[in-house]
């Protein structure tokens, strides 16, 4: 089996309620991810999804417990360090995209890399947006672009600083039934051109059934079931 790039231990996660107390989100003990693997995380609304996905990305804190990209315990690192860890590490596609309306495709992942520790490369950007079949497309902003062209801008940017993994939440959420399975080919398809692990969270059976793992939180994450309905996805 390949070297883990995602290990969880001891995970907990809660947030505070409005009328006192705190309900838990995360509850994990362990979970890893080899590197190069492809996966869907599965779970019902509410049980925990996209809090797991920012406790793996850096974006949220765990309370307790270590997670570790490719061997680095990041909930040991302060926040400048976490987000350069982010820029080359990890590759982030959104729900909503989040695109640059005045930018350019081109320009959206040119402005991707210059978050990394490499010089932003024309060259390379213009290629993973040919790779995403937007050779025609470089010099569109998001406006001029169709939902499934923006979502491939997403993919390319996505994978614009040589990351380890890719983190995708809900891919399909922006999309329609029928070009659901054009999205997942397009992100499993390119993450094995690239060598890149692909974790996609989702609440679709069908998406998940393309994976050739599936796990669904309530089998690791004790709280998915203890309080499924109080907090985030």
């Amino acid at each position: 089996m390949a070297n883990p790039v995602i290990e969880l231990s001891g995970v907990r996660k809660s947030f505070p309620q409005p009328e006192g107390g705190r309900v838990a989100i995360l509850d994990i003990d362990a979970l890893s991810i080899p590197a190069g693997e492809q996966l869907a995380l599965e779970g019902s609304s509410g049980s925990g999804k996209s809090t797991l996905l920012n406790v793996i990305a850096g974006i949220l804190r765990p309370d307790s417990g270590s997670v570790r990209i490719d061997g680095i315990d990041i909930t040991r690192l302060a926040e400048p360090q976490r987000d350069r860890l982010r820029a080359d590490k990890l590759g982030l596609v959104f729900q909503s995209f989040n695109l640059l309306p005045g930018f350019t495709a081109l320009e959206n992942v040119l402005v991707a890399m210059s978050f990394g520790s490499d010089r932003p490369d024309r060259q390379r950007a213009s290629a993973l947006l040919a790779a995403v079949g937007l050779s025609h497309r470089l010099h569109h902003r998001p406006a001029q672009l169709s939902t499934g062209q923006q979502q491939r801008v997403a993919v390319a940017r996505a994978l614009a600083n040589r990351p380890r993994v890719v983190l995708a939440d809900e891919p399909t959420a922006s999309v329609d039934a029928a070009h659901q399975a054009q999205v997942i080919d397009l992100l499993r398809g390119t993450c094995t051109d690239q060598g890149v692990a692909l974790v996609v969270v989702t609440h679709a059976a069908e998406v998940a059934a393309a994976f050739p793992r599936r796990l669904r939180l309530e089998q690791f994450n004790r709280a998915a079931t203890a309080a499924p309905a109080a907090g985030g996805e």
